[in-house]
C-alpha cells in the first residue's frame, strides 16, 4: 500500500513539475529544465576559461628564464583579480551598454541586475550573473596576452598600471562594437569567440609594449645577430598548453552561449581539429627550417590553430577546420623568425600566436565555411583594420604615458639579476640564485667591456645608468 501512495505521489509530483516547466515555457519562451541546462553549461564554461589564466602562467613562465618566474606567475594572478573587479565596476556595462551610438556607450557603474535577470527573462541560455561571470573570464585574457610579450624587462607597477586601464576601458570599447550590438556588428562583422576581439586585441597591446620597450639584453648583438635565450622550463610550457586547450572547449564551446548539442559539439570539433592541424603544421614547418624538431614552436603550433578557429569555430566543417589550423601553424612559425629578423623581441610568440594568427581566423571566415564570399571577406577585412588601428595606437598611448611617468623598463643591473630579486625579493627557486646571480654579472662585464657578444642596447643602457 505504501509502494502504491509513493508511485503515485511521485506521478503527481512529475506532472506538476511537467506543468510548471510548460507554464515557464509559455511565459518565458524556454522550459525551466532547459535554462538550467543552458545556464549550468555557461557557468561551467566560465570555469574552463579562467582555468585558461593558470595555462598562461605555466605557459610564460616555462618559456622564460628561472630568474624571472616569480614576477611572472605575481602579474598574471594580478591580471585575472584586477580584470574581474574592473569589469565589475565599468567594463561589463562599456561592453554591453544597450542602446547606443554604436562606438561607444555606457550603462552606469557597478553591475545591478533587475530581479527577472537571473530568469530567462533575460536570456533563454542564462542569467546575468552567468553572463557576467562568462564574459570577464575573458576581458582578463588580453591583458595577460601582453604580458608575454613585455616579459622579463617590464617594471612591475607600470605592468599592473597598464593592464588595469587596457581590461578596464581599452578591450571593452572596442568589444561593444560587435559582441555589445555596434557598428561592427551592424556592418556584418563576424567573431564568434574573440580571434580579433580577444587575441588580436592583446596582441596589438602586445606589440606596442614591446616596441617601447626594445630587446632583453643579449637578445642582440651589435652586428644584429640573434642570440637564443632558451626558457627555462619546457615541462611547465607543455602543462600551460594543455591547459589552454582544455580551456578553449570553455572559450569556444561556451560562446554558442546555450547547450544545444548540435552547436557545442560541431564548435568542439572544429576547435581540436584546428588545434591538432596547427600543431603538426609547426612541427614539421620549424623541423624543415632547423633541421631540428623544435618543441616550444610546436607548442605554439597549437595556440596558432586555436586562435585561428575561434573566430568561426561554429561555421566550419571539417576540412576547413584543419585548413585554418594547418595555415595557422605554418604562420606562427614564419612570424616568430620574421619578428626575430627586426628585432623585436617577444619572449614567449605572443604577437605571433595572438596578433598574426587571431588576424588570420578573422580573415579566414570569409574564405571558408557557412559565411564565405567576397563581402564577408570585405567585413572582416574592415573589422581587423578598425580593431588594429584603435587598439594599436590606444596601447601605445598608454605605454608611452607610462614611460614618462612613471618609467617602463627596469635598469639593467635589475635586469641581469632577475625580476624575482630586483622586483619581490623573491626567487621562485632558492637553489638557483646564486647561479643567476653570476650569469647576470658575467654578462653585465661583457657588456661593459665591449665584447663582441654584448649587446647595443646594453651597452646604451648602462651609459645611461652611469
Amino acid at each position: 500500500m505504501f509502494r502504491l501512495h509513493f508511485v503515485s505521489l511521485s506521478l503527481v509530483a512529475c506532472a506538476l513539475v511537467a506543468t510548471t516547466g510548460q507554464a515557464f515555457a509559455a511565459e518565458e519562451g524556454v522550459s525551466a529544465e532547459m535554462f538550467t541546462t543552458n545556464n549550468l553549461w555557461m557557468m561551467i564554461a566560465a570555469a574552463f576559461v579562467f582555468i585558461m589564466h593558470l595555462g598562461f602562467a605555466t605557459l610564460e613562465s616555462g618559456l622564460t628564464r628561472a630568474k624571472n618566474t616569480t614576477n611572472i606567475l605575481f602579474k598574471n594572478t594580478f591580471v585575472v583579480c584586477a580584470g574581474i573587479l574592473t569589469y565589475a565596476f565599468v567594463g561589463f556595462n562599456l561592453m554591453y551598454p544597450g542602446d547606443f551610438n554604436g562606438i561607444v556607450g555606457f550603462a552606469g557603474f557597478g553591475t545591478f541586475p533587475a530581479e527577472a535577470d537571473i530568469t530567462s527573462a533575460y536570456n533563454d541560455g542564462y542569467t546575468y550573473w552567468t553572463d557576467f561571470l562568462f564574459q570577464a573570464m575573458f576581458a582578463a585574457t588580453a591583458a595577460t596576452i601582453v604580458s608575454g610579450a613585455v616579459a622579463e624587462r617590464i617594471k612591475l607597477g607600470s605592468f599592473m598600471v597598464f593592464a588595469a586601464i587596457f581590461v578596464a576601458l581599452v578591450y571593452p570599447v572596442v568589444g561593444s562594437w560587435k559582441w555589445g550590438g555596434g557598428w561592427l556588428d551592424a556592418l556584418g562583422f563576424y567573431d564568434f569567440a574573440g580571434s580579433t576581439l580577444v587575441h588580436s586585441v592583446g596582441g596589438w597591446g602586445a606589440l606596442a609594449g614591446a616596441l617601447l620597450l626594445g630587446p632583453r639584453l643579449g637578445k642582440y648583438t651589435r652586428d644584429g645577430r640573434i642570440n637564443a635565450i632558451p626558457g627555462s622550463n619546457m615541462p611547465m610550457a607543455t602543462i600551460g598548453v594543455f591547459l589552454l586547450w582544455l580551456g578553449w572547449f570553455g572559450f569556444n564551446g561556451g560562446s554558442v552561449l546555450n547547450a544545444d548539442p548540435a552547436a557545442v559539439s560541431l564548435t568542439l570539433v572544429t576547435t581540436c581539429l584546428a588545434a591538432s592541424a596547427g600543431a603538426l603544421a609547426a612541427m614539421f614547418t620549424s623541423w624543415g627550417i632547423s633541421k631540428k624538431p623544435d618543441l616550444s614552436m610546436a607548442l605554439n603550433g597549437v595556440l596558432a590553430g586555436l586562435v585561428g578557429i575561434t573566430a568561426g569555430a561554429d561555421q566550419m566543417a571539417m576540412w576547413s577546420s584543419i585548413a585554418i589550423g594547418a595555415i595557422a601553424g605554418v604562420l606562427v612559425v614564419y612570424s616568430v623568425i620574421f619578428f626575430d629578423r627586426v628585432h623585436i623581441d617577444d619572449p614567449v610568440g605572443a604577437i605571433s600566436v595572438h596578433l598574426v594568427c587571431g588576424v588570420w581566423g578573422t580573415l579566414a571566415v570569409g574564405l571558408f565555411g557557412a559565411k564565405a564570399g567576397l563581402a564577408q571577406l570585405g567585413y572582416q577585412a574592415t573589422g581587423v583594420l578598425a580593431y588594429g588601428g584603435t587598439t594599436f595606437l590606444a596601447a601605445l598611448a598608454i605605454f608611452a604615458a607610462i614611460r614618462v611617468t612613471m618609467g617602463l623598463r627596469v635598469s639593467p643591473e635589475e635586469e641581469m639579476e632577475g625580476l624575482d630579486i630586483s622586483e619581490h625579493g623573491m626567487p621562485a627557486y632558492a637553489d638557483f640564485q646564486t647561479v643567476s646571480a653570476i650569469g647576470g654579472h658575467a654578462l653585465a662585464r661583457m657588456s661593459e667591456s665591449r665584447e663582441p657578444a654584448g649587446n647595443y642596447a646594453t651597452e646604451l643602457h648602462l651609459k645611461e645608468a652611469r
